[in-house]
């Protein structure tokens, strides 16, 4: 991608895009930063040879566009409303609502979440990290200046851990499973902005490292259907042992890195006075960390084979290594920031 001009071009303007959301002092300054992003990102999914990211691009166009036209329709209407004569209490959290719909829209959060996992499902590995990532930043720190834990907020974050967990159960495809992984994180993600700004902002650091670990593996060991990680044999079994312990951290449990975030949101809540919500988000992780459970237990005991040859591997070394690396800052990072944390 870098080694093309008009493709580094387009990501330099990609990433002004969100510079500009999230810097911006008004709602008309956003929406413009928010277009740049847009119309900076259709060209880098955009791919002649393949068919399916043709499709997404498109798919992602039309959602955007929506969005982005709500948010807009939107915003004027608030401005011309909402003058110190017409200013009322009902009139803001109607358009507060809106506003905050349509940035869910452009995340991909439930009950607007209908084209996330298509869009996902027909990009390349790179492409997918970035919308995993990248492109929630600007929506969330615009979602974070309206945010206020009310019954539409709940209905987001109960509908969001729910459709995430559940919708990932039939998936073969592991770019759709991490799409409904993410909106299920989206859930976490709301909650942790009742907690402050710093709690989500420490959330969305952790999800997208370890975002950006497993889609690194993937990417260089060429997977995109679970049954490919059951025949993984040129891989040593170090490497898988880690490859599934950072999709277990992933998922949140106890002793990995992906814990401690959910950690601190689950603290918050229950000292908010949330407890059915905070419940109700720890028993559908449970669910979310069935399927990776589930996957991880088949290839590690159940469909585990060796052949006598040896399959020659087309992994480059460095790639190899690296992808170690991360798994193990996944695997021991909550170890090491509570140590981290006792010692200062």
């Amino acid at each position: 991608m870098i080694n093309n001009p008009t493709k580094f071009l387009f990501l330099l303007t990609l990433m002004g895009g969100t510079l500009i959301s999230t810097s911006a002092n008004s709602w008309f300054g956003a929406w413009m930063g928010l277009e740049i992003n847009l119309l900076s990102f259709i060209p880098l999914m955009t791919n002649s040879k393949n068919l399916f990211s043709t499709e997404a691009s498109l798919k992602y166009f039309l959602v955007q566009a929506l969005a982005s036209a709500t948010l807009l329709l939107t915003v004027i209407l608030g401005s011309l409303l909402l003058n110190p004569s017409l200013s009322t209490s009902s009139t803001s959290t109607i358009l507060n609502t809106l506003i905050s719909s349509s940035l869910l829209l452009k995340m991909g959060a439930a009950p607007f979440h209908f084209w996330f996992p298509g869009v996902m499902g027909g990009l390349n590995w790179m492409n997918g990290l970035m919308l995993l990532t990248w492109q929630k930043i600007a929506p969330l720190m615009l979602i974070s200046y309206t945010f206020s834990l009310n019954v539409f907020f709940s209905l987001i974050i109960v509908l969001s851990v729910l459709i995430g967990s559940l919708g990932g159960l039939n998936q073969t495809s592991i770019r759709k499973i991490l799409a409904y992984s993410s909106i299920n994180h989206l859930g976490w993600l709301l909650a942790a902005m009742a907690a402050g700004e710093s709690i989500w902002g420490l959330y969305f650091l952790v999800y997208t490292f370890l975002s950006f670990a497993i889609i690194f593996m993937m990417n260089t060991f060429k997977m995109i259907h679970i049954n490919q990680i059951f025949s993984l044999n040129y891989i040593s079994p170090i490497n898988k042992f880690a490859f599934f312990v950072t999709l277990l951290s992933l998922g949140g449990l106890p002793p990995f890195l992906g814990f401690m975030p959910k950690w601190i949101v689950i603290q918050n809540m229950v000292n908010l006075g949330n407890i059915f919500l905070i419940t109700l988000m720890v028993v559908t992780t449970l669910i979310t960390l069935f399927y990776y459970v589930r996957t991880s237990f088949g290839a590690f005991m159940l469909t585990y084979s060796e052949t006598m040859w040896n399959t020659p591997s087309t992994v480059n070394g460095t790639l190899y290594s690296s992808s170690l690396l991360l798994a193990i800052c996944s695997t021991l990072g909550l170890m090491v920031i509570s140590l981290i944390c006792s010692i200062f």
